[in-house]
């Protein structure tokens, strides 16, 4: 893989990881038209890496504000509402960890879920903003929304898109909807990183490509922070209707090209 095949990816894992269109499906979409090879292990490392700083840097603030829950009861309450996400989605994860192969073989099924997808994000402009705070998360939230995380396994479903809607409808406010939504994410996000890791241990280091692949997970983290900003931007602009028409229109392509094949 060259470097600019390298860069390429970088940026559809960034943008994708953060907006709402589902970066697993549009990897499969991808793959499938496109006839892109699956990148290396050392690539995938490097890419969600680059993924998972971008979170450390845009919330940077939030994380260091965890750091005080021993005397702080709001970030005590924040912090265990985190951990209570994380242990769901990784419940789920397991459960159907012997259907992801099938999952990323369908192009049909990412179709259908794209159609699903612009429905959430749809119904995210219908949801009034709630008044829940971060210290006021309950258990029943952190388990409905580290649902809906974990349901983004099936690639055509947007991870944020599902999160935020699921925060929204549990009566969060925007601006706590977000910051748990893509906190959530950042030790899932490190957590699929380490298990990659483990295979670079029998596989070793691609040492002539590293390179092209640190090229790759720098654009993946800049193209990440790029879609963050824009994702909070558009949520608080009650604007998510635009990624709704784009999950639609590339869902009904992804079916019919499925069908036609």
């Amino acid at each position: 893989m060259n470097i600019i095949e390298a860069i390429i990816l970088g940026l559809i894992q960034g943008l994708t990881e953060f907006l709402p269109v589902s970066s697993s499906g549009h990897l499969v979409i991808f793959q499938e038209i496109l006839g892109l090879n699956e990148p290396g292990v050392t690539l995938e490392i490097l890419l969600h890496f680059g993924t998972f700083l971008s979170v450390l840097y845009v919330f940077g603030k939030d994380f260091i504000a965890l750091l005080k829950f021993r005397r702080d009861k709001i970030e005590q309450n924040f912090l265990l509402m985190l951990i209570a996400g994380v242990a769901v989605t990784a419940a789920v994860w397991l459960l159907f960890s012997n259907y992801v192969e099938l999952f990323f073989k369908s192009t049909l099924l990412v179709g259908i879920m794209l159609l699903v997808t612009g429905i959430i994000l749809k119904l995210l402009t219908l949801i009034p903003e709630g008044i829940t705070d971060k210290g006021s998360i309950k258990l029943r939230d952190a388990i409905w929304i580290g649902l809906l995380q974990g349901m983004a396994i099936i690639p055509g479903i947007s991870r944020s898109g599902s999160t935020i809607m699921a925060a929204l409808w549990r009566g969060l406010d925007r601006e706590t909807a977000v910051k748990y939504s893509f906190m959530l994410a950042a030790p899932v996000i490190l957590g699929g990183t380490l298990l990659e890791l483990r295979q670079i241990i029998t596989t070793g280091i691609e040492e002539a490509m590293l390179l092209n692949y640190l090229a790759g997970g720098l654009v993946a983290f800049i193209s990440g922070v790029f879609a963050i900003k824009v994702f909070i931007k558009l949520l608080t602009g009650s604007r998510f209707h635009y990624f709704a028409y784009y999950c639609w229109a590339a869902g009904l392509v992804v079916i019919t090209y499925s069908l036609l094949k």
